[in-house]
């Protein structure tokens, strides 16, 4: 039977280019591979997957923040695979994560303090909250190298008016945080050093609003209750 028991204690894993952290009802990704311009690595996938996995057959978080260690956030992810059989496996783990993560029932708040382009903008827009830092610079430079970003395509539609998605993943130039809230792909853009802090009161905001949904639900069905009487 799943457990809606929220965590009493933190508890801190880490694997290799991150770190993984519950605390009470929050889940936390740090991404912390800067040396690589914390571009994300199959193990850092794997490890992603397994907890988004876990809270999707036992709840015990509400909040998903996923965030980065260093100057940047995420500039894209390993290619490892030499043969069809490895591109094709490292190609459906990134179409996983993202299916993974927008199905998840977590409220998911991504906190880009520093540039993120490729699979690290892809995965800050597939976030609930995106909240980018004010001097960061976001964008798909796939096609520059002759890669066509193939899996943020598969939504970024849903995110943006297609006439805004075309030239931004034809061209791959970068963009300003401004600009990409203006085409709808970011929630707020933030001085960097108050990133954190409007991090928290999102996820104050929707704790305080659970707890109200709570109160609210009692007290109707208490009054419903009673004019059934």
């Amino acid at each position: 039977m799943s457990s809606n028991k929220p965590v009493d204690s933190s508890q801190t894993s880490a694997v290799a280019g991150m770190t993984i952290e519950r605390s009470g009802e929050i889940l936390t990704f740090t991404l912390d591979n800067a040396a690589s311009s914390n571009e994300v690595t199959g193990t850092m996938f794997d490890a992603m997957l397994v907890e988004l996995r876990s809270e999707a057959s036992r709840p015990s978080a509400r909040v998903l923040r996923i965030r980065a260690r260093g100057e940047v956030f995420c500039t894209g992810r390993e290619r490892a695979g030499r043969d069809v059989q490895g591109i094709r496996h490292e190609s459906a783990r990134i179409i996983e994560l993202k299916r993974a993560l927008r199905s998840s029932p977590l409220v998911s708040v991504a906190e880009v303090q520093g540039d993120a382009f490729g699979f690290g903008f892809g995965l800050a827009i597939v976030c609930d909250f995106v909240l980018v830092a004010e001097h960061a610079e976001l964008g798909f430079p796939e096609m520059r190298s002759g890669l066509a970003p193939a899996a943020i395509m598969t939504y970024l539609g849903e995110y943006t008016l297609p006439r805004f998605a075309f030239p931004l993943v034809l061209f791959g130039d970068p963009i300003a945080p401004q600009r990409a809230f203006e085409m709808g792909l970011i929630s707020q853009v933030i001085p960097a050093e108050h990133l954190a802090r409007e991090a928290d009161a999102q996820q104050n905001s929707f704790d305080q609003n659970c707890r109200l949904a709570v109160e609210t639900l009692t007290v109707s069905s208490m009054t419903l209750l009673a004019k059934k009487k």
